[in-house]
């Protein structure tokens, strides 16, 4: 795998980060500049550069990574509350890193976003 990307050195253990949640498909991780009280991001740990790369082979990713974002409000107690989950799409779309990733926020009223 290639640890050039800062994501493969966090799911791989080279870069120090507070892990929440890790199998052989996604790791999740707190952000570090996180945008809410709770802002976790929910990678694959193969890289995908964005939602653009999602095709027929790996399309059961997005599910995934939905599904332990899911479990990781539960888990952590906010999924009654409420919370966001976002994935952004190239520069446009305000993605900094080309590695396709889930912001997973909560831990306050986030406001209406359209």
């Amino acid at each position: 795998m290639n640890c050039k990307n800062i994501f493969m050195k966090i799911i791989k253990k080279k870069i120090k980060s507070k892990i929440i949640y890790q199998n052989k498909k996604v790791t999740a991780f707190e952000d570090i500049e996180p945008k809410s009280p709770i802002h976790i991001l929910i990678v694959p740990n193969k890289i995908i550069k964005s939602t653009n790369k999602i095709n027929k082979k790996n399309k059961h990713i997005i599910g995934t990574m939905t599904y332990v974002a899911i479990k990781i409000a539960k888990k952590l107690n906010f999924y009654k509350d409420g919370y966001r989950i976002v994935i952004n799409c190239n520069k446009h779309g305000g993605q900094t890193i080309p590695h396709l990733h889930m912001h997973l926020l909560g831990g306050k009223i986030l406001g209406n976003f359209c």
